[in-house]
């Protein structure tokens, strides 16, 4: 049975906390001014930590249980932090090359807005673009990733680390759609907004909703194999890093569209790999009981 109580209380945490640091921003000016850019990157990054709070709160202080429960001092298996590091750059090489071949976007290899971008800087003009891309994939697939993890592992302690295992008792695949449709929910403030498909604000309501139960299987997966929200931030990072990438390579592109995982043509390959998962029999996820000597066969005497 569900505890009901502490997910109660979770939710109006995450979401009341949450929704306040995503709506401040409109206080700070007209879309597009400095004063507003910089307060909705500092006001939207504490956000991210909403659910992590309300795990944090609800956890202790609600169903009085131990921090300890949310496994933050827990690894797990570290193959799965390969998948979680390697994972999405590769699924945002295939969402670039599908956004090409579907003709949702143009190929740049002249990378003709970053030329653009460095004309507009005294001096800019004679870096080169090239250069300036190669730096971008490289923090992208290195430092990106970890420093992201440290914003990316407030939403997944609460997603992940605690909303997650509560909702189990329904079963894992309702789990993680259940889930997966809460957090999708969670970002409409921000989407209203422009953010991810500002071309489409109110249908990408519905459409962020499809990209987290998507990405929340996937991610799922790997708090089930690690049980612990580490792996699961771990990706979250990696795919915030990688985001952009692929639009470097691209012109003409509506990000609603395609370019970008959260694009309806970036659904493709995140649920191919979430049917691989399913076929594989890797979800749902059964663990694996380990291997000692007295659970090794005894081979019969010749």
């Amino acid at each position: 049975m569900l505890n009901r109580k502490p997910l109660i209380w979770f939710l109006i945490i995450a979401f009341g906390l949450a929704w306040g640091f995503f709506l401040l921003p409109l206080a700070f000016g007209p879309l597009g001014s400095t004063t507003r850019q910089i307060a909705t990157s500092i006001l939207w990054a504490l956000a991210m930590w909403a659910p992590g709070l309300g795990a944090i709160i609800a956890t202790r202080w609600v169903a009085g249980e131990r921090l300890g429960t949310l496994n933050l001092r827990r690894l797990g298996d570290w193959r799965a932090y390969l998948w979680a590091w390697l994972l999405f750059p590769a699924l945002a090489v295939v969402t670039g090359l599908l956004t090409w071949a579907f003709g949702a976007g143009k190929l740049d290899t002249q990378f003709t807005l970053i030329k653009e971008a460095l004309a507009a800087v005294p001096g800019g003009a004679a870096i080169p673009a090239w250069l300036v891309v190669l730096i971008q994939i490289g923090v992208a697939l290195t430092l990106g990733p970890l420093f992201n993890t440290i914003f990316a592992l407030g939403e997944e302690l609460g997603w992940r680390g605690f909303l997650l295992p509560r909702l189990l008792p329904l079963g894992q695949w309702r789990a993680i759609g259940l889930s997966g449709i809460i957090w999708g929910i969670w970002h409409a403030p921000a989407i209203l907004q422009g953010h991810n498909y500002p071309s489409h604000p109110v249908a990408g309501v519905f459409m962020m909703i499809v990209f987290c139960v998507l990405l929340g299987a996937i991610l799922s997966w790997l708090y089930l194999r690690t049980r612990s929200p580490w792996a699961p931030a771990l990706a979250h990072g990696s795919l915030n890093a990688i985001a952009g990438v692929p639009l470097l390579f691209l012109t003409g592109v509506d990000i609603t569209i395609g370019g970008t995982l959260a694009s309806v043509i970036g659904w493709i390959p995140l649920a191919l790999f979430v049917a691989w998962l399913a076929w594989t029999k890797r979800l749902p996820f059964v663990d694996q009981p380990p291997k000692t000597l007295e659970s090794l066969p005894i081979p019969e005497a010749a």
